[in-house]
């Protein structure tokens, strides 16, 4: 028998969970939270949450699982200062251009010359990789690698390779409702569930191109109207388990990957051929081409007792430690244990709503432990 609507939510931390209607997606993905879409439900409105239920006023907080920047984003709009730690070079390109401090005037001249010269900008035909030829069309190929020559042109280069890796997600060979996982490009029209009609495979770029340097420039305008004066962040491409972190830190919120579920450096494989970044994919915890064997599971274990055993020294005494995860395989006591935290509170989510076309019911536990 399912369980009734009472039942359902009387372990839920109602503080920790919202509904579509509350908390639609343009506020879940809020000015630079949308720079680029990112997989995952560790959403700002959380960690906004949690640095007020935990940490302290103006403190420093450290996330070292950093994905996206939304801990580093966040702290800095609630009054943080902020480090975050990973390991993929994507990661760690799209944090510093949503975090770093821009001269606005010079911002908006760079990206707004940009724009006037993508229907000039000479047809680039060198340097197609095997890759790009197989996952563009050939016109939408020219126009990218067009933009990315004229790239190192700018001050503001690394916000151009973010417009530029968005670009190249949307204008691949792939149906409009399966832009998160393509398995092999699609040439010929199909019928789209997302527009319910048939539509035809990406053949350009340039409308892409044009709209999110727009949409960029307006997006980190808005976050430089919100955000903190006088808190920084600090972003560190790296393994965490091995770093010298520094510190000392106020506390600790942090998502990680969850074993056995996505690969990110696939995933972002588009801005890894275009951009030309360091892969590390053999050092991603969880990634899922490792699956979820016995072998597997007990490397991410060991994985993760590293990450949190080597924050110890970073961080100030008894501070907190808040770790988001769906623990389906109640993997994290032992986890916790071992790295010699002791847990405080386990609480539970109600995740409203995945991102992608997945569905059902979802729920995650929010750990907040200390260093014994």
């Amino acid at each position: 028998m399912a369980p009734t609507q009472d039942a359902l939510y009387r372990d839920i931390d109602l503080e920790l969970s919202w509904s579509e209607r509350d908390l639609p997606e343009r506020e879940r993905t809020k000015h630079v939270h949308r720079l680029h879409p990112y997989l995952g439900k560790f959403i700002p409105q959380l960690v906004e949450a949690l640095l007020a239920r935990y940490l302290r006023p103006g403190g420093h907080v450290l996330d070292p699982f950093a994905g996206s920047g939304t801990t580093l984003v966040q702290a800095l709009e609630s009054g943080f200062d902020t480090s975050g730690i990973d390991v993929a070079a994507f990661n760690a390109l799209l944090m510093r251009v949503k975090t770093e401090r821009y001269n606005p005037f010079v911002l908006e001249r760079e990206l707004r010359e940009v724009v006037g010269r993508l229907d000039t900008l000479e047809a680039a035909t060198e340097g197609q990789s095997p890759y790009v030829r197989r996952w563009f069309a050939p016109r939408a190929a020219r126009e990218l690698l067009a933009f990315r020559a004229v790239i190192p042109e700018y001050e503001h280069a690394d916000v151009l390779r973010v417009v530029l890796a968005r670009a190249a997600r949307s204008a691949r060979r792939t149906t409009h409702f399966d832009l998160d996982f393509p398995r092999v490009p699609q040439r010929a029209p199909y019928w789209c569930y997302k527009h319910k009609r048939t539509c035809r495979p990406v053949e350009t770029a340039s409308h892409f191109l044009r709209r999110y340097t727009l949409d960029t420039l307006a997006r980190i305008k808005a976050f430089s109207r919100v955000r903190a004066p006088r808190r920084a962040a600090e972003v560190v491409h790296g393994d965490a388990r091995r770093l010298e972190l520094g510190g000392a830190y106020d506390g600790v919120v942090t998502s990680p990957p969850y074993p056995g579920l996505i690969d990110y450096h696939e995933q972002h494989r588009y801005a890894y051929e275009l951009l030309g970044l360091d892969d590390r994919r053999e050092l991603e915890l969880g990634a899922a081409a490792s699956g979820t064997s016995r072998r597997a599971l007990e490397a991410y274990v060991e994985g993760i007792v590293g990450v949190l055993a080597n924050l110890r020294p970073a961080l100030r005494r008894d501070v907190p430690v808040v770790i988001v995860v769906n623990d389906r395989r109640n993997l994290y006591p032992a986890i916790l244990e071992r790295a010699e935290l002791r847990l405080d509170e386990r609480l539970r989510r109600h995740v409203n709503r995945r991102t992608g076309r997945r569905a059902g019911e979802f729920f995650e536990d929010v750990l907040v432990a200390r260093f014994v």
